[in-house]
């Protein structure tokens, strides 16, 4: 399969989008709004508990778990279905909710953050599985974008939600209704059809958690998508671990503390409307090379940012430059699995996601080290990595066209 999708002449096929297309939408959007709606409130929460110095670890521990059950969700989607492995995503996010406000000390509150990435290890996983089975190559780009829309909104809306809950509510509050929403997600997916072709479906049993082999972690067809994940994705970890102490320093507390997040994730969401089949046209290297160019830039600006208005501005190019990104690494590792390892190919490049997201995490935590004159250098480190991921790209396709 070539590594870019040229431009399709044939006629698109009518009703592409079917209802289990939306339906799975719905459910991204319930999923994703339930665990962001806590992260600008986290960092707060466990430095009340004792915890400032392990902020590093928010979102390193979460990503974690979520890497390491990659190579089983992936293999679960392939053997025992797409939606049994959602379910599972699901009802982790579910129980992890209602249970934060029971951590009373720093070692259970990280204990749980370990758990919850249990979540993201298995919905996405199986959410993408489910995309590919269902809509064509030509318009699997759009899909993706459409499909990034409906997380998008549940990002841009999570953290005004979250932030407002704890305001004018509590913690509490904003906890169980992370949780109430999750079990919503639950409840949509419940009304799917498995897409996981009848042959290849089996019963779940003990032994499907057993790897045997490398080849069942890593899917060597989509080792390119990979690399470029994991360098591309690594400002994000950096960025949701200092992005609410920034937004601190520059004066947006209380409600305005979620600001970043609903910039990012509204820029996301109409970049990804406008430009969805952007890489069905002219092909996932272009767009991924144009992308991770604006991504530096935003990165540069939130390095600079000494005011509120320049700040959200980084936010927003930030936003248009994953909005391009993120659906077109998911369609371009699509494009290169086969049929029958498609859900360890989404598995494998999710690991590469987790590795990225989780290192820029620790080592965003570790140089900011609770110190504001250290934010540009966090910036400057992710702009380094995804640099090094735009190299890779350009070396990539200089070797498909020679």
């Amino acid at each position: 399969m070539p590594a870019t999708v040229p431009p399709s002449t044939a006629a698109p096929a009518r009703h592409v989008y079917t209802f289990g297309f939306w339906l799975m939408c719905l459910s991204s959007l319930l999923f994703f709004m339930s665990f962001n709606m806590l992260l600008p409130e986290l960092p707060d929460y466990l430095t009340r508990l004792g915890g400032a110095d392990y902020k590093g670890f928010i979102i390193a521990l979460f990503t974690l778990t979520a890497g390491l059950s990659r190579p089983f969700s992936g293999k679960l989607a392939d053997t025992v279905g797409r939606i049994p492995v959602m379910v599972f995503g699901s009802l982790v996010c579910f129980v992890c909710g209602f249970f934060y406000p029971f951590t009373a000390t720093v070692a259970a509150f990280l204990g749980l953050r370990l758990l919850h990435g249990f979540s993201t290890g298995f919905k996405p996983t199986g959410t993408a599985a489910f995309i590919a089975d269902i809509i064509p190559l030509e318009r699997r780009g759009q899909a993706m974008g459409l499909l990034g829309v409906a997380g998008s909104v549940g990002m841009a809306a999570g953290p005004m939600l979250g932030s407002w809950l704890a305001e004018r509510f509590s913690l509490d509050t904003m906890f169980y209704c992370s949780s109430g929403l999750a079990l919503l997600s639950l409840a949509v997916q419940g009304t799917m059809t498995e897409t996981l072709p009848p042959a290849q479906r089996q019963r779940f049993s003990w032994r499907l958690l057993r790897i045997e082999s490398w080849d069942e972690v890593f899917e060597p067809r989509v080792l390119a998508p990979a690399v470029a994940t994991l360098l591309c994705l690594f400002p994000f970890g950096a960025v949701l671990t200092v992005i609410p102490d920034q937004s601190r320093v520059l004066g947006l507390i209380g409600e305005d503390k979620g600001l970043f997040y609903t910039c990012y994730t509204g820029a996301s969401l109409v970049v990804r409307l406008v430009a969805g089949r952007t890489s069905d046209r002219y092909g996932r290297l272009p767009v991924l090379i144009g992308s991770s160019i604006i991504i530096v830039v935003a990165l540069v600006v939130l390095a600079l940012a000494h005011s509120g208005p320049v700040f959200l501005t980084g936010a927003v190019l930030f936003g248009l430059g994953t909005g391009l990104n993120s659906p077109t690494l998911y369609a371009w590792t699509v494009d290169l699995s086969h049929p029958e390892r498609r859900g360890r190919a989404v598995a494998t490049m999710y690991i590469a996601l987790e590795v990225g997201i989780g290192l820029g995490a620790l080592l965003a935590g570790w140089v900011f080290a609770n110190e504001p004159a250290h934010l540009p250098f966090v910036h400057g480190l992710s702009a380094l990595s995804v640099l090094a991921g735009l190299v890779y790209l350009l070396v990539w396709q200089k070797r498909q066209t020679a």
